[in-house]
């Protein structure tokens, strides 16, 4: 039965994707992220939805007359020269048809994320490509978050099978990412059923992240809600709500939960076993003989290894041959296999992912009409502070959710762009008096009413 749903959904919303290319993005988002066709056990968990999801988009596309122009930002120039090094990485790659197989799915993503950004430039279409990220993902968090209710927290909780967020340290890190979008929902939503429903899945979520087991996302989580808090305007209210749901939770929690998290200051180095004495945490270890192994290859190769270079070979000639592990972190993944070049262009990349963010902040600020966008953007900003402290003990660093995460903060910059160079506006809503009168509840929370 769900093969079959899943199925009758994508194949009707193909007509309209002909009509309206940009359904395409929301469908094609949707499948990615949410891998609904996995949910069964017939004929469509590996049927190629996807692919015929991509085609059709294409050809809509080029038929269509939509706009064809790439933003030009910084943001994008720097994905695109980010994307050439990895073709570049990907011609002097150690495993030249192991690494193509990773590169063709890496060129997929990126593909639809420049097209997400032609395509999805206006508010309304910014705003419907907001609602399929949380919900695909949210998914996850909400079902997850009502499976730890009904079993007391006692069991973990795992990503949707054969996905990249299978893994329940990539669940975590991804459901930190999607609940600052369930944030910026509830501020701008109207109806009450609607903004209930928004603000159980941000509670159902955040039961999940914890329901991981994960280190390293509870050490993102606490990161992300210390961000909140300090550009939170209501720093009293906020610091009361988390106060009250630590001291809810904590005794439900089971006490396995604390011993994984209590070896977390220790991670590679010895923890304590009440009955067996000392012992080494194995992954911890693991993690570090991948880091050095990275940094190793990075020095004596200007373009990295490119892809699938985590090899007990590659461990033997640049780090500890009897610990071979994952890289385990974006910044490692990436020095690894795409070398000190291809690191900085990341690293530069999300340097100017946060400057966009903080101009479309300081240029909406007061201004009744762009709310949604500095909304926005200060939760995309929170979204990645999540995915760059998660990040650092996790590969996801081609992780296509993000790279959405960057078009929507160029496109959202596009918008206020367009709107500041032809601005229709009550001067009398530019004050910070007029913007409350002209959205008394719009960003309030219940604790704040």
């Amino acid at each position: 039965m769900r093969d079959i749903i899943v199925t009758l959904i994508v194949f009707g919303c193909l007509p309209l994707v002909f009509r309206r290319p940009h359904i395409g993005i929301f469908l094609f988002a949707w499948i990615s992220y949410m891998n609904p066709h996995r949910l069964g056990w017939g004929f469509a968990y590996n049927f190629p939805f996807a692919y015929i999801v991509a085609i059709v988009t294409i050809f809509a596309f080029l038929v269509s007359k939509e706009n064809k122009k790439l933003p030009v930002t910084p943001v994008t120039v720097t994905l695109i020269l980010f994307i050439i090094w990895i073709n570049i990485s990907t011609l002097f790659a150690i495993y030249p048809e192991d690494a193509l197989v990773s590169y063709i799915e890496v060129m997929k993503v990126q593909f639809f994320v420049f097209l997400s950004m032609i395509l999805i430039q206006s508010k309304e279409r910014i705003h419907g490509l907001v609602w399929v990220m949380a919900l695909s993902v949210g998914f996850f968090g909400i079902k997850g978050g009502v499976f730890s209710l009904l079993t007391g927290l006692s069991h973990r909780v795992w990503g949707p099978p054969g996905s990249v967020i299978e893994g329940n340290n990539e669940l975590g890190v991804a459901l930190l990412m999607i609940i600052p979008l369930f944030v910026y929902l509830y501020q701008n939503s109207s109806k009450k059923m609607v903004k209930r429903f928004l603000l159980a899945s941000i509670m159902l979520c955040a039961l999940s992240v914890l329901s991981t087991f994960s280190r390293g996302a509870f050490l993102a989580f606490a990161c992300m809600l210390g961000f909140l808090w300090l550009k939170s305007n209501h720093k009293l209210p906020l610091a009361i709500v988390f106060i009250v749901s630590l001291l809810t939770i904590t005794p439900f929690l089971p006490s396995h939960w604390f011993e994984r998290m209590g070896s977390i200051p220790v991670v590679g180095k010895y923890i304590t076993n009440a009955d067996e004495g000392p012992e080494i945490d194995d992954s911890g270890l693991g993690r570090l003989s991948a880091w050095e192994m990275a940094f190793n290859l990075a020095k004596s190769r200007v373009t990295g290894g490119s892809f699938k270079i985590w090899t007990p070979e590659n461990f033997a000639i640049y780090s500890n041959p009897e610990r071979v592990h994952d890289a385990h972190s974006i910044y490692f993944e990436v020095m690894g296999e795409q070398g000190f070049i291809g690191l900085f262009l990341f690293l530069l990349l999300f340097t100017f992912a946060w400057r966009t963010g903080s101009w479309i902040i300081r240029h909406t600020k007061n201004r009744s009409d762009m709310l949604w966008a500095n909304q926005l953007a200060r939760m995309i900003q929170v979204s990645i502070i999540a995915y760059a402290t998660g990040g650092a003990f996790l590969g996801l660093a081609y992780f296509d959710l993000v790279y959405h995460f960057l078009c929507l903060l160029v496109v959202t910059q596009l918008w206020v762009k367009q709107q500041l160079a032809n601005p229709v506006i009550d001067d009398s809503l530019l004050s910070e008096e007029g913007v409350k009168s002209a959205v008394p509840d719009r960003q309030k929370w219940p604790w704040e009413k």
